[in-house]
């Protein structure tokens, strides 16, 4: 017995100095090294503040709205819905989403919807949606500004966010930029 419980009781205390003390130092560090040095990018705007990495709810029609969030956008409670593509349930929120948006978006085919702006992403908090995303608004955006829609694409096109490196994800367009910049004109 003595064979096996020194090594497991060595094991065990190696294990714990590992995981609980150099694992997350060393992630910490490399936080640190990142943009904001791992910290949420706080953007003000109009004397609020806002999480630029964290999803907002935009429901007027003169903004862009960004992807649903099953927590809805609370950072302390992350999460998707948990409820898969045959759940009746899923299928009447996500098909109210999609009335929703075909109401106050006249003339985009039902087809035309891309799957983000009905469907939330598995953390809720996404904050940004694909360029196709922001485009489809664009016709409803400029009507509620009273503004013309090559105005408000040209808009959209500056804040598209390339991949990293160039090759690296999908371009995104972060909404909370996009509707503070919209703002601002």
């Amino acid at each position: 017995m003595k064979t096996n419980i020194f090594p497991a009781i060595r094991l065990t205390f190696v294990t714990l100095l590992f995981f609980s003390v150099v694992y997350p130092a060393v992630i910490w560090a490399i936080a640190r090294l990142a943009p904001n040095h791992g910290q949420g990018e706080v953007v003000t705007a109009n004397s609020k503040k806002y999480y630029a990495n964290i999803g907002q709810t935009f429901t007027e029609d003169q903004f862009f709205n960004g992807r649903p969030s099953a927590v809805d956008y609370n950072a302390a409670g992350s999460g998707g819905s948990n409820k898969g593509p045959s759940n009746p349930e899923y299928l009447k929120v996500v098909q109210a989403r999609i009335d929703t948006f075909l109401v106050h978006n006249p003339g985009i085919d039902k087809k035309d919807i891309p799957v983000e702006l009905v469907t939330a992403s598995g953390s809720g908090l996404d904050p940004d949606i694909s360029p196709k995303a922001a485009l489809v608004q664009v016709k409803r955006v400029a009507a509620a500004r009273k503004m013309s829609e090559e105005k408000i694409t040209r808009l959209v096109s500056a804040h598209i966010e390339k991949p990293l490196l160039g090759m690296f994800g999908p371009e995104k367009v972060n909404v909370l930029s996009l509707n503070l910049a919209l703002e601002k004109l």
